[in-house]
């Protein structure tokens, strides 16, 4: 069974935990980090032998062009994270189309390709944002894995199909959630933060189980900043917020590399390729 491998590109001060602490327009005064840290996914990648996608802001890649280039020509898919990290759900859908044309403008200039896939940052379609699909669609993406099938404080649309699908009734574009499992009568899910800071055991349970049982691949995702344990400290994040965020940072490489050596994992879109020839 093939896998699919992902990494959301984003530094350390642009997620979804530190956004009501961290001003947009402080961004370019704190001490980047992505640059770096994604090239430590690349040599990670590079050791177990793998390939991936790498969802990546069009903030990020407007000022690490020569990141984007290295990423395609290790043999790596870039796809689009959006503009700057806002919630879709946040957009209405002239905002949002505004959003991808703004961060594909920018991954084209840096990378020479066009990105073919898109997820939302925090997985932020979800019930709020019937239109976000249809966008998607008339602007020409091939996949999106933007939506979590599960119940979250952040995040999260618990209602949605669990496995590939296709969200609008006449048109081509595959929606590629997450990867979530049952356990105890609950659902997670089984990368980021679930990976980072749950057993090890726990997220290979729920990737055997996907595979074996289902017969469906994994869709796994994590960030550059999550294999950084040296990242400062937001001392006036909430304390939930930063629990999550700096938990286990010190452990994430070796249990990546663990599981990029115990299963198949390749680009998303390669995957896509294999979910678009199921019946719907």
């Amino acid at each position: 069974m093939l896998n699919a491998l992902s990494v959301d590109i984003e530094d350390w001060f642009q997620v979804g935990a530190f956004e009501t602490v961290i001003a947009r327009d402080s961004w370019d005064t704190l001490p980047s980090r992505v640059e770096r840290n994604s090239d430590a996914v690349l040599e990670l990648f590079e050791e177990a032998g793998v390939k991936a996608t790498f969802f990546t802001l069009g903030w990020v890649a407007e000022r690490h062009p020569a990141l984007m280039r290295r990423i395609v020509a290790a043999g790596h898919e870039v796809a689009s994270h959006g503009w700057d990290h806002r919630r879709v759900f946040t957009m209405d859908a002239a905002a949002f189309r505004a959003d991808l044309a703004r961060a594909r403008l920018a991954i084209e200039d840096a990378a020479g390709v066009s990105p073919r896939g898109y997820r939302a940052p925090s997985f932020s379609i979800d019930a709020r944002t019937p239109w976000a699909h249809p966008v998607l669609e008339e602007e020409g993406y091939a996949y999106s894995s933007s939506v979590a099938p599960i119940r979250h404080d952040h995040y999260g649309w618990p209602e949605a199909p669990r496995f590939a699908h296709r969200p609008l009734a006449e048109g081509r574009l595959i929606e590629l959630p997450v990867t979530t499992v049952e356990l105890a009568g609950r659902r997670m899910g089984a990368g980021g933060g679930f990976f980072r800071i749950l057993p090890y055991q726990l997220s290979t349970w729920a990737i055997d189980r996907v595979n074996r049982i289902e017969q469906r691949p994994a869709i796994f995702y994590f960030h550059p900043w999550e294999i950084d344990p040296g990242q400062p400290r937001v001392a006036g994040a909430p304390l939930k917020s930063r629990l999550r965020h700096y938990t286990r940072l010190s452990a994430m490489r070796g249990k990546l590399l663990k599981l990029l050596n115990s299963y198949e994992w390749g680009r998303v879109d390669h995957v896509i390729g294999q979910e678009a020839l199921r019946p719907q």
